[in-house]
């Protein structure tokens, strides 16, 4: 019987792939090809730091999603500017069109 050699990176991916799925180890190891037992092996050497780069990564997302609501918030309050200036400057032209009437 030939003994397959994985990478690491291999390994890490499928402990990703098991940890994503709803399925059970023996239907995983099926899908894949590689027995439940070596699969198992992987995901207790891998799940910890699998699951601490899951967490940055979480963490990371709320981050960019804080500064998202953040930019979202500043162009609420630009838009809010520009509305107000532009009614300014209509009422503007509208003093100077009534303004420019009573010289002639």
């Amino acid at each position: 019987m030939e003994r397959n050699s994985y990478s690491e990176d291999f390994k890490r991916q499928m402990v990703k792939y098991i940890l994503e799925q709803n399925k059970s180890m023996p239907q995983i190891a099926e899908e894949v090809g590689i027995s439940a037992g070596v699969l198992h092996s992987w995901k207790a050497q891998y799940r910890d730091e699998i699951q601490l780069e899951s967490l940055v990564t979480l963490e990371r997302l709320r981050q960019l999603e804080q500064q998202l609501l953040e930019k979202e918030r500043e162009n609420q309050e630009k838009e809010r500017q520009n509305q107000d200036l532009q009614e300014e400057l209509a009422i503007l032209k509208k003093a100077l069109h009534i303004f420019g009437k009573e010289r002639n």
